[in-house]
């Protein structure tokens, strides 16, 4: 246990009295100490979120709200700073004073100064990324999106204050889905110039370097990701923006950027792109999944950890077309699964994209199964049941039916994997009970016992219950 939270748990029954003594320090007459007491409350929003609202959750938002509007610069910063450390933890418990919440944040548009405007961009972004598509209401659209749009506006292609701003947007588009739509037209088109821009500027710059300034590349990164944060808020709707615009033949050229968080970037938006609209995708895949292939290295964990979330949402477009690029990528996926230190979240990545290339291309992917069955198991029982589980679990299952040997050596692995679901659908369901049972009737009943003895109690119990084994 980490000394913070030994401390926290020291100071926890004291809280009750201390909170609301910390929330009146918020309107003392010395602006430092109103200051240095948003901090300190900010460092409790986790346990003022776990008490009921009204006790004190709704006393420290209200006070936080009127700090924000404080005549002191210092405090502003201190206060906006604490309110998105308390967005964090709320989420959905704001959504009740949503209209009060954004009435005072868009006051301050008109009283804030340039440094702390940016912080308040990061409170409205952290703000849609707590409430999600609650934000989606007429009401609170016609409130944030005017002064948001005005400021988007003013800036200048050069102006570093894009960068907030853009990140923020990303938030909001997100949160709002079709909400954004009377907005998305001006911001996606400058969100391609930029992109246009900063690439022209690198070839300048790369063919006559004493003529000619290197770019800002953060320009092109927050421009692909807000680019990412439409795809994913419109889905089908940013189908026409793409239509009319050259975004695919600029995220060629992304792809093979020298710089990783370009890449990476890159490959977020080309995964957004093909759950929202394929057929523009599907022309150019040819031309990518050989790049895709390539940043498959996880010396660069965040471009590979994108690269295999895309090429997996590329194969669930593609089915059976995937076939001649299977080569391309298989080896290094099972690689990536069978390296020690491998992070988490690239594991849980690989598995579900070898599932699903094994979903759609079982008889190119199932000899290999052996290779990965094992990692493949173990990285996948800890997530959660979600779309991409399902579908990497269909895979493995129809991989099974093609090449049973690959699993045998390591079907415990297997039967622990099928028993982390909660509630698989029926036919999925139905998939793991036919190879069950195929496996019990395969070694017979009393090798079954023997081998089920090795199982932990509460795994024999699950799979029981659940598949009568």
């Amino acid at each position: 246990m980490s000394f913070q939270t030994r401390c926290m748990q020291g100071m926890v029954p004291y809280l009750p009295e201390l909170i609301p003594h910390l929330i009146q320090c918020l309107c003392d007459k010395k602006a430092l100490v109103r200051s240095i007491a948003c901090w300190t409350l900010s460092r409790y929003a986790h346990w003022v979120v776990s008490q009921p609202p009204d006790a004190h959750l709704k006393p420290l938002m209200t006070e936080l709200l009127k700090r924000i509007l404080d005549g002191n610069k210092r405090v502003q910063e201190a206060a906006c700073s604490a309110f998105a450390t308390l967005e964090e933890e709320a989420c959905t418990e704001l959504v009740p004073y949503l209209s009060f919440i954004l009435d005072t944040l868009v006051f301050t548009f008109g009283k804030y100064q340039h440094k702390n405007l940016l912080i308040l961009y990061d409170a409205i972004g952290a703000l849609a990324d707590s409430v999600g598509h609650h934000l989606n209401q007429l009401e609170y659209i016609q409130k944030l999106m005017p002064p948001l749009i005005q400021k988007w506006n003013e800036l200048k292609d050069e102006d570093k204050d894009l960068f907030p701003l853009l990140e923020c947007l990303s938030s909001v588009a997100t949160a709002l889905q079709s909400g954004f739509l009377p907005y998305c037209e001006p911001v996606y088109q400058r969100c391609v110039t930029l992109v246009q821009k900063t690439l022209a500027q690198a070839m300048m710059y790369s063919q006559q370097p004493d003529q000619y300034e290197a770019p800002d590349k953060d320009f092109m990164i927050v421009a692909l990701d807000l680019l990412s944060g439409l795809a994913e808020g419109l889905g089908g709707h940013v189908d026409q923006l793409v239509a009319r615009s050259n975004i695919m033949t600029l995220l060629f050229q992304c792809m093979q950027d020298t710089m990783p968080e370009v890449r990476q970037s890159s490959f977020a938006l080309l995964g957004d792109l093909t759950k929202a609209c394929f057929p523009h995708v599907k022309p150019c895949i040819a031309e990518f999944m050989p790049i895709l292939g390539t940043n498959l290295n996880p010396e660069f964990i965040s471009v590979c950890n994108n690269a295999t979330w895309a090429i997996g949402e590329i194969c669930m477009q593609m089915g059976v077309e995937m076939q001649p690029y299977v080569a391309l990528v298989l080896p290094h996926l099972v690689e990536i699964i069978n390296r020690p230190n491998t992070p988490k979240t690239l594991l849980e990545n690989t598995a579900i994209t070898i599932g699903r290339l094994g979903y759609v291309c079982p008889q190119e992917v199932a000899p290999m199964l052996q290779q990965f069955i094992r990692p493949w198991c173990t990285s996948l029982r800890n997530i959660r049941d979600n779309e991409e589980k399902d579908s990497a679990f269909r895979g493995i299952c129809v991989m099974i039916g093609v090449n049973p040997g690959g699993v045998v050596q390591d079907f415990i692995f297997f039967c622990d994997a099928v028993a982390s679901w909660v509630s698989p659908k029926d036919d999925l369901r139905d998939m793991f009970y036919k190879i069950l049972h195929g496996f019990k009737d395969q070694v017979g009943e009393e090798n079954w016992q023997q081998f089920s003895e090795q199982f932990p109690p509460i795994l024999k119990e699950r799979l029981s219950a659940c598949y009568g084994v």
